[in-house]
């Protein structure tokens, strides 16, 4: 299950160090907008995937919403990729010899 913004309940996108907090983008706006001392804290992106810690940080009173994976996600992901097109190519030779595809 996904973290959750500890404001509303939507998804956790950013971690605030200061306030223990996960935040979603929204509620992040609000609450390190409301005072030059909350616009100070730094935050963590999370892993849009696995919602791990990122190393990239930022402070500010209103970040850009940002989409970053971690490594793990990421290599993942393109090992997956890659499995699937490499069965994906075998199923479109197998059928152009006539031979039955894999169950």
């Amino acid at each position: 299950m996904k973290k959750q913004c500890e404001l509303c309940k939507q998804v956790a996108r950013i971690h605030c160090w200061a306030d223990q907090a996960s935040l979603c983008w929204d509620c992040d706006a609000k609450v390190h907008s409301a005072n030059f001392l909350s616009a100070r804290h730094s935050r963590n992106l999370l892993c849009h995937v696995c919602q791990s810690l990122l190393t990239w940080s930022a402070a500010g009173s209103s970040l850009e919403p940002t989409v970053a994976i971690c490594q793990l996600c990421f290599y993942g992901e393109v090992r997956k990729r890659k499995i699937q097109a490499e069965s994906s190519s075998y199923d479109e030779n197998a059928a152009v010899k006539g031979e039955p595809p894999d169950v």
